[in-house]
C-alpha cells in the first residue's frame, strides 16, 4: 500500500513539478484557476477571528511574486479567507496583518492533482487504449510519467516493483486493461537506470 497523496506543495515544488515560473502560478491563483493558502496563527477580523489554514490573493502580496526575482522574501497578508468560507475577511488586529514568507505559500494536493488533470499534465487522463498514434504503446508518455515519479514520489524499492507500476499505469489507461510485457518495459527502463546509477541496487 502506498502513502496517501501529499496535503500540500509549496510553490516552489509546483513551480519545478510544471516547468514555470512563481509569477506563472500566482496569476493563475488570480484568475481562480488554483488556491493559494498559508497557514497563520490567530488574528482578529472586525469581530470574528481567523487562524489556521487560509487562502488569500496573490495581487495582496504581488512584489514577493516578481517574475524578476528581486522581490522581499515575505509581506503582510492584510486580508485571508477560510477555506471553508466564501467571504473574505480583513484583519484588524494585528495592525499590519500577518507576515508571510514565500516559502510558506502552498497549494493544496488536490488542487495540485486537479490543476494537472484538467490540463492534461503526464498524461494522467486516459486517451484512447494507451497507444501512441502509430499505434505501439505510448512509451513516451511513460517517460513522462516516469519523470513524474521520480521527482514526486522518488525511486521504487526495486525495478521489478516499478515494473509493475508501469503495467499497472498501462492498464489504467487502456480500455480494455492492456499493458505491455515486462521485458519490454525492463529494456526502456534500464538506460534510465544505470543514468541513475541504480543498477545494482534495483534488480
Amino acid at each position: 500500500m502506498g502513502l496517501p497523496q501529499r496535503v500540500f506543495y509549496t510553490i516552489h515544488e509546483a513551480a519545478a513539478r510544471w516547468g514555470c515560473m512563481v509569477s506563472d502560478i500566482a496569476g493563475w491563483a488570480n484568475t481562480g484557476n488554483l488556491r493559494l493558502v498559508t497557514g497563520i496563527p490567530p488574528v482578529e477580523c472586525g469581530e470574528t477571528r481567523a487562524g489556521g489554514l487560509v487562502q488569500f490573493q496573490p495581487v495582496d502580496i504581488l512584489p514577493i511574486f516578481r517574475r524578476c526575482g528581486t522581490g522581499p522574501q515575505s509581506a503582510h497578508l492584510q486580508r485571508v479567507r477560510p477555506l471553508d468560507e466564501t467571504d473574505w475577511l480583513y484583519i484588524s488586529a494585528p495592525a499590519d496583518g500577518v507576515l508571510v514568507s514565500i516559502g510558506d505559500v502552498l497549494i493544496l494536493g488536490q488542487d495540485v492533482q486537479s490543476f494537472e488533470d484538467a490540463h492534461n499534465l503526464f498524461g494522467r487522463i486516459a486517451e484512447g487504449a494507451g497507444l501512441s498514434e502509430d499505434g505501439d504503446y505510448d512509451w513516451a508518455a511513460m517517460h513522462v510519467e516516469i519523470t513524474r515519479r521520480v521527482f514526486e514520489d522518488g525511486l521504487p524499492a526495486s525495478q521489478n516493483e516499478w515494473i509493475r507500476e508501469l503495467q499497472d499505469w498501462f492498464a489504467a489507461r487502456s480500455d480494455n486493461g492492456n499493458f505491455p510485457d515486462e521485458r519490454s518495459i525492463r529494456r526502456r527502463l534500464k538506460p534510465i537506470l544505470e543514468a541513475l546509477q541504480f543498477k545494482r541496487r534495483m534488480r
